[in-house]
């Protein structure tokens, strides 16, 4: 049995939090992270990973809105240590790079 929608939302809200580029290392390493663009909000993309909604996530890897993080963005992230946020739909950490001073919405 699935979690309700508003349910599964919540957790994963409550589960979203700032994190800095040298804790994800280990996650890149292995292969498991997803950046999510910042239009998009991370806790929805979150909950279309976990109910495992492909229809969503394939349209937004089309776009390139959602993707694997990758050495160049590895190395930018490294370089700049941006403000991240995540959330952990396992087995992947999804990041969402926010502006300075942003809230999650």
């Amino acid at each position: 049995m699935t979690e309700p929608a508003s349910t599964l939302y919540a957790k994963l809200l409550g589960e979203t939090a700032k994190i800095s580029w040298e804790e994800l290392q280990p996650f890149f390493a292995r292969g498991q992270l997803l950046w999510a663009d910042n239009s998009l909000n991370l806790v929805e993309v979150a909950q279309a990973v976990a109910a495992d909604d492909s229809a969503k996530v394939a349209a937004w890897l089309q776009l390139g809105l959602v993707a694997k993080v990758d050495e160049a963005r590895a190395q930018d992230y490294l370089q700049r240590d941006p403000e991240l946020w995540a959330v952990v739909v396992s087995p992947w950490v999804l990041i969402q790079e926010r502006p300075t001073g942003a809230t999650l919405h």
